[in-house]
């Protein structure tokens, strides 16, 4: 049914938006949100639109002008200023004011008179006046005057002016304006959820001494060496009492000896499940002692949820209903013929008791929300419904909005998608498996070039406790610098697990991507400072990472042209031109490779004419270039990589060059 006649306007194809508005899209605090639509009335007459927009704490509408580019086609844009959740809408409407001046500039070129066309007008103007502010009311009231005067020439330019049109503008008529059917949402985050680089670490393999188990206290005392490196997220595996049934042993074997330390992520105990601390780790103090230690070194603690539990976990118990039983009256544990995992029970999210049971979940991220976690890292989430992460994520971010939620699902491309769009923060994607040059710009584009971008932020992880990639067990220290490249300047977010990687530890189970001796299973005691260590190497990707705001975002990232398969160059830049990033990565770990690239400069507002400084910021040498097309040599066995940042060539007053 047509609610009123009068309105003209149509308004189509309203972006961003995911599944028709089903879902939020996601920006972070600061980020541009581009809004686009197709918006068109009947006949000749002037259309003109607007963006509405509001935060979690406004009442009215904020407004932001749609222009228009082409067939149709319209483009604006807002930034988004606090946490929370925005909504967003368009509207548009004929302007008949602007449909008027444009008349009037088409009789005035074909030489026809228009002073019954400035009375029209000026009937504009009367109404505007009655709306207008006190200081703008005199501005009309002037211009008024000018229209009715004597001078017709001056007249017809006062009325087409551009200073009038601003002013007109302020005082539209909206009676009759169209306005899209939907208020869209934007999920708004802190500014950690689009840049931020995660270290891992089991606190349980941070003792000084070889043999004694780790603490909290242990953790506390390597913040500063942490903090050394450049992370802002230090990621704690489960930090719950372990199950003591079908413990697994060292090297995951399914029996285990005395003094086996278990699997964290078999979580629970007579010690208590997941609203419980190991007490080999230390206290609820201490631990809450260790968050607030850490935010001292700008480094938040993210903690693990894995909704699993052992098979003495006191829900087993106490809640047999949240759980499958097989007919000879044992529990259900996980498995993934032929493998077993006799050590985990996996929660059955059809019981009929679903609603208690989501609301116990869900009072496990409050009960570490309230000791100050904000950053959570969900184990598997793929194995648990959607509809529970759906309600979950949506109840905490009401009381908790800066909470961030990492979905560490290496599944199906649609699984990990809907994931995201469900409410997870961040993702795990498939970097730690990309390999060629081909490959990286293929994913990188679904990435960034889709509608993807709209909800999944990717977070490139070079290795977990569970994936040691082929390319880091046969590459060698070269590979491992490759790598932490790529993962920290491909994508905004990254992580490692330490110290695992800066040691290059290359030991694998046989055939398999998993680590031999596997800390998951065993407490380790790590040589942090053994010759050849990468810290310093990490430190000094993060500190680029800082210093240089084209880094810290993933979407901005453009491919360039190299004649060599085994080198892959890339830019960033941020929206002013003012940081311009160049990296070029050998992806050949054994055998130095050359070749060269073409950069269009021109398009980063580089003179081609005149040559140019870029500054490698790993090694800190410093080239000319000339050009789009330049040649590059990298020999992994030194650096395999360059971190460029390009230096205009400027002219001062006195006619000496000098870089930018």
């Amino acid at each position: 049914m047509i609610e009123n006649g009068k309105k003209r306007v149509v308004i189509e194809n309203v972006r961003p938006q995911i599944e028709g508005g089903r879902f939020p899209v996601k920006r972070a605090v600061g980020e541009k949100v581009e809004v686009t639509a197709d918006i068109f009335s009947d006949g000749h007459d002037t259309v003109s639109a607007r963006i509405l927009f509001k935060g979690p704490d406004d009442t009215d509408w904020n407004t932001s002008s749609l222009l228009f580019k082409e067939n149709d086609h319209w483009i604006g844009e807002f930034r988004v200023r606090t946490v929370g959740t925005y909504q967003y809408t368009v509207e548009g409407w004929v302007d008949h004011f602007r449909t008027w001046q444009k008349d009037v500039r088409k009789k005035i070129d074909a030489g026809q008179d228009v002073k019954v066309d400035l009375h029209i007008g000026l009937e504009f103007l009367d109404r505007a006046i009655k709306k207008a502010s006190a200081d703008d009311k005199s501005k009309l009231q002037n211009i008024s005057k000018e229209v009715r005067g004597s001078n017709q020439e001056l007249a017809v330019l006062t009325a087409v002016g551009k200073d009038l049109t601003e002013l007109m503008d302020r005082y539209v008529d909206l009676s009759y304006a169209s306005r899209y059917q939907k208020e869209l949402l934007i999920v708004v985050d802190p500014k950690k959820a689009v840049f931020s680089a995660w270290y891992e670490r089991f606190p349980r393999s941070c003792a000084r001494e070889a043999g004694k188990h780790g603490t909290f206290k242990d953790c506390e005392a390597m913040l500063p060496e942490i903090a050394r490196m450049g992370f802002d997220v230090l990621y704690l595996p489960p930090i719950h009492p372990i199950g003591r049934i079908k413990r697994k042993g060292k090297n995951n074997t399914p029996v285990c000896a005395e003094g086996d330390v278990g699997s964290p992520w078999a979580i629970g105990a007579a010690e208590g499940g997941h609203k419980n601390i190991l007490p080999e780790l230390g206290t609820l103090e201490d631990f809450t002692r260790l968050i607030g230690s850490a935010r001292d070194y700008g480094i938040d603690i993210a903690m693990d949820i894995a909704f699993q539990c052992s098979p003495d976990h006191p829900y087993v118990k106490e809640h047999p209903e949240w759980f499958r039983w097989r007919p000879d009256g044992t529990v259900q544990f996980a498995e993934n013929p032929p493998k077993k995992y006799e050590d985990i029970i996996p929660v059955n999210f059809e019981t009929d008791q679903w609603k208690e049971l989501w609301e116990e979940l869900k009072s496990v991220f409050i009960f570490w929300l309230e000791t100050g976690v904000r950053i959570f890292r969900v184990d598997n989430p793929h194995t648990k419904s959607f509809g529970f992460w759906e309600w979950v994520i949506h109840e905490i971010k009401k009381d908790y909005p800066e909470t961030i939620f990492l979905s560490e699902a290496f599944t199906r491309p649609k699984v990990m998608y809907r994931l995201a769009k469900l409410g997870f923060t961040q993702s795990y994607t498939y970097f730690t498996w990309r390999n060629t040059k081909w490959e990286f710009e293929e994913y990188m584009g679904e990435l960034v070039r889709t509608d993807v971008r709209e909800y999944l932020r990717p977070n490139f992880w070079t290795n977990t406790p569970d994936i040691l990639p082929e390319h880091l067990q046969y590459g060698g220290r070269p590979a491992y610098m490759m790598r932490l490249v790529l993962a920290a300047t491909l994508s905004s977010n990254y992580g490692i697990y330490g110290p695992a990687f800066e040691l290059f530890v290359q030991e694998a189970m046989e055939g398999k991507e998993e680590y031999l001796h596997s800390e998951k299973y065993e407490v380790k005691h790590w040589d942090w400072d053994k010759e050849g260590n990468l810290k310093d190497f990490i430190a000094r990707i993060n500190k680029i990472r800082k210093e240089n705001p084209a880094l810290q975002d993933t979407w901005n990232v453009t491919f360039y042209v190299a004649d060599n398969d085994y080198l892959m160059c890339y830019g960033k830049t941020n929206e002013d031109l003012s940081n311009i990033i160049i990296v070029a990565v050998n992806l050949d770990p054994y055998h130095p490779q050359g070749g060269w690239v073409r950069i269009p400069i021109k398009d980063l507002g580089v003179d081609p004419h005149q040559p140019y400084l870029v500054h490698d910021l790993l090694s800190d040498d410093k080239f000319i270039w000339h050009g789009e097309k330049n040649y590059i040599q990298l020999d992994p066995a030194v650096v395999p990589a360059h971190i460029f940042r390009v230096r205009k060539r400027m002219k001062r007053e006195n006619d000496f060059d000098y870089f930018l």
